[in-house]
Formats: C-alpha cells, structure tokens, sequence
C-alpha cells in the first residue's frame, strides 16, 4: 500500500481537501496533538504548509513536540477556528502518521520554499483521517469523513 500523503488525498477527495487547506491556510497557527512518552496526550501551537504534494510540519530543534514525534509519529492536527464563534468554514482536524525528512530534494526544496531558521525538525505527513465539521443551511450539522481507500462518509445531525 502507498503511502497517503496530501496529494493522494487531495486527488482521492478534491472537494474536501479543498476546504480544509483552505481552512488550514486562513490562519498561521493551529494546534497540534502528540504522544507524551507516559501515554498522555500533548497539544503544542504549531505552523503548517502545503508544499510539493505534501504537509509538512516544521518545528524548532528539540522541542518536546519534536521528540514526542520520533519517538510516536501519531499525530492529530486541529485547524485554528478563527476570531470568535462563526468558524467560517468549518472545524478540520487531520490525523495520520508523522514521518522526519532529514535530508534530500525535498527538504532542499523546502528550506529554498520557506527559508526557516536553522536548525529545524521538518516532518512529512501520512494522513490517517480527514474531518471537517460544519454547520449547513442553520439545521445540520455535517460531518465529512476521509480515510484512505475509502469515499468520503458525510453525516447530517439535526
């Protein structure tokens, strides 16, 4: 089985994967979620780019987020909400596997991209799962589900 990187999803489901980098692309800063090594859960501020097929998840040398993800490369990605309670677009978390791009074109590519301070941690992202929430017409609410191999699920609650 290939691996299921942005651009796997974005061609398997284009419609929500244009929404959520959209949702993801309004905001700089969203909250990431990582495996204590205790087992406990850690929520970290976080950046994230869309660049070359891929999300990438860069972050400053060492930091616990970081060592958490070399160590258990699970990973949930909440997209910022935004000012305030609309939340213009939807919820969007991500869920996958976090995997450290040490060297190589595709570092180099992104470093040339985005020109981060050195050194860094710079992580590619295997998705697991893809949710958007949201609200449709002021009656449903609408949860849209990806998971690889799979179509897109989507629920209505009144």
């Amino acid at each position: 089985m290939s691996r299921t990187n942005w651009a796997a999803f974005a061609a398997a489901a284009p419609d929500l994967a244009r929404s959520a980098e959209e949702r993801f692309t309004a905001f700089t800063h969203h909250v990431l979620a990582t495996v204590r090594s205790d087992g406990a859960p850690r929520t970290s501020g976080i950046e994230t780019r869309f660049l070359l097929g891929e999300l990438w998840l860069g972050m400053m040398p060492d930091s616990l987020k970081a060592l958490d993800l070399r160590r258990d490369p699970r990973f949930a990605l909440q997209a910022n909400p935004g000012p305030g309670t609309s939340m213009g677009g939807g919820d969007v978390r991500i869920g996958g596997r976090a995997v450290e791009v040490t060297d190589g074109d595709a570092r180099r590519a992104y470093v040339k991209e985005v020109e981060p301070p050195e050194p860094f941690h710079l992580f590619r992202t295997e998705l697991t799962e893809v949710v958007r929430t949201f609200v449709e017409d002021d009656t449903y609410l609408v949860v849209q589900v990806w998971k690889p191999g799979e179509p897109v699920r989507t629920l209505r609650r009144t």
